[in-house]
């Protein structure tokens, strides 16, 4: 990885560098750069703008979902950062990833990009422009002397290019934050993504307003466009390959560890999509009974199971969410077929309850019901059932929700109060996850020695639609016969 040559970089110490006495630039921004190289460099360049561009797939949405939030908050400023670079240590950075209420409302994923609504004076509605970083500047060695400079990270587009692709205005985002500092009128914005936004609204804005503007945008992305709905099943689609290749790998993965899953996974969220949606949890043995076992680096051993949670994350960052549970060698054991069958039947009820004008909760207390069933039925839990589930008692092997929403974030709508989340009702157009599981812990000395240490989800993307529902995933095989011969056609191919 090259060194960047920023004004910190020192001199070169070699009696060759001193003999040839380099001149630092009269205006002393970039010690160690001769004035001759300064001026080399600004000149020579090809006019490289792209003219014509089409809109961005999704302008048609965002423009509409802008619309929806300026009647949402009329005569107010709305600002909405896509964030900034984070350290990851010393020099590098992590890859950067937008903020999901700029993306959302833009389709844009630039580091540094602000969105911002400004009430029309005197009249309904608000003028959307989106700030940016232009192009570098060739006349002042920004360019090639910055450590975000193009020749250090890659073109970046003209604003002139972005209002093509976006169709937005587009300003610099440099003249911002002083323009936020002048500004007049009620304002709010979207905390925490970029410091120096918050720093020039210090006084502009309240935490309580803020908020408001936070949670009405989680909330909106409950019910998802067609567009929306279209990115999701690309994702999903994406990650079933992803699981098909992991398939033909496991006997690569005996050989080494959980980490040539995870490996492998990621080649396909890279070569199809922007990136993995989330940490895949790659979970192998006993590791499959901790939630979130990200750290992917145990075994993996034919007569175990695998419990594979993983997603694709599209170009335009919505995500995938799945899981299923495979027998390493192809073939599940007999106690481990009991328990994966018992995951299927509750996934199964929880999947008929998603429907429309159903209460959230629903598949999450389906699944949970027919859970609790089987604990009782297998003598680890006295009944009756209805004293088990009111006193929450499954609740040690099930551990967790039945699921979540899904969108552009994996666990989407986070910040939506409860009453339009938990305690909401399901619309079409929703998609969320319905993965039940079963854990037995292998330090458990309250269930039988055969069970500690196996781990059983099931996880499937599931859209509301008009008449019911739609499994986004079903092309991945469920049921514990056809997962095995899934496998083996895999195997033999």
């Amino acid at each position: 990885m090259a060194e960047e040559l920023t004004p910190e970089t020192p001199e070169p110490e070699t009696p060759e560098a001193e003999e040839a006495s380099i001149k630092p630039r009269k205006n002393g921004l970039y010690p160690g750069v001769s004035d001759e190289l300064a001026e080399n460099m600004k000149s020579g360049w090809a006019d490289t703008e792209l003219h014509g561009l089409e809109p961005i797939a999704q302008a048609p949405e965002t423009a509409a979902r802008r619309a929806a939030l300026s009647a949402r908050f009329p005569g107010e400023r709305l600002v909405i950062p896509a964030g900034n670079l984070k350290t990851r240590s010393n020099d590098t950075e992590y890859a950067f990833r937008a903020s999901t209420e700029y993306t959302y409302l833009t389709g844009d994923q630039t580091q540094d990009g602000v969105l911002v609504l400004e009430p029309r004076t005197g009249q309904d509605g608000h003028d959307a422009t989106v700030y940016l970083l232009p192009r570098s500047n060739r006349e002042n060695g920004e360019f090639w002397l910055d450590g975000q400079g193009e020749l250090w990270v890659g073109r970046r587009h003209s604003l002139t290019e972005a209002e093509q692709r976006l169709g937005i205005p587009a300003k610099d985002v440099r003249e911002l934050p002083a323009a936020l500092k002048d500004a007049t009128g009620p304002v709010r914005n979207v905390r925490g993504h970029d410091a120096g936004i918050e720093a020039a609204l210090t006084d502009k804005v309240t935490a309580e307003r803020d908020e408001e503007l936070r949670v009405h945008l989680s909330e909106a992305r409950a019910v998802k466009d067609a567009f929306e709905i279209g990115e999701l099943q690309k994702a999903v689609d994406s990650t079933v390959r992803g699981f098909e290749d992991v398939v033909k790998i496991l006997d690569k993965a005996e050989a080494t560890s959980e980490r040539y899953i995870e490996g492998t996974f990621f080649l396909r969220a890279r070569v199809e999509g922007n990136d993995i949606g989330y940490g895949s949890i790659c979970a192998a043995g006993p590791h499959a009974t901790t939630l979130h076992w990200v750290r992917n680096d145990g075994d993996v051993r034919s007569g175990d199971l695998l419990l594979l949670d993983a997603g694709v994350e599209t170009h335009t960052l919505y995500t995938a969410d799945v899981t299923r549970t495979l027998p390493v060698n192809g073939r599940y054991s007999e106690l481990q077929r009991k328990i994966y069958d018992a995951v299927y039947e509750s996934q199964e009820a929880g999947i008929a309850a998603v429907k429309p004008g159903a209460k959230y909760r629903d598949f999450h207390d389906a699944s949970q019901r027919v859970l609790a069933e089987k604990l009782v039925e297998w003598g680890l839990l006295e009944g009756p059932v209805e004293k088990v589930l009111e006193q929450g008692l499954q609740r040690r092997w099930t551990l967790h929700g039945t699921g979540h929403m899904l969108g552009l974030d994996v666990h989407d709508c986070a910040a939506a109060r409860r009453e339009a989340y938990a305690d909401g009702t399901l619309e079409p157009g929703m998609c969320l996850t319905v993965e039940p599981g079963l854990y037995f812990q292998a330090d458990d000395l309250t269930v039988p020695e055969e069970y500690r240490g196996i781990g059983v989800r099931i996880e499937d993307d599931i859209l509301v639609t008009e008449d019911g529902n739609r499994n986004l995933s079903a092309a991945l095989p469920r049921r514990a016969d056809e997962v095995e011969a899934w496998m083996a056609a895999l195997k033999q191919a």
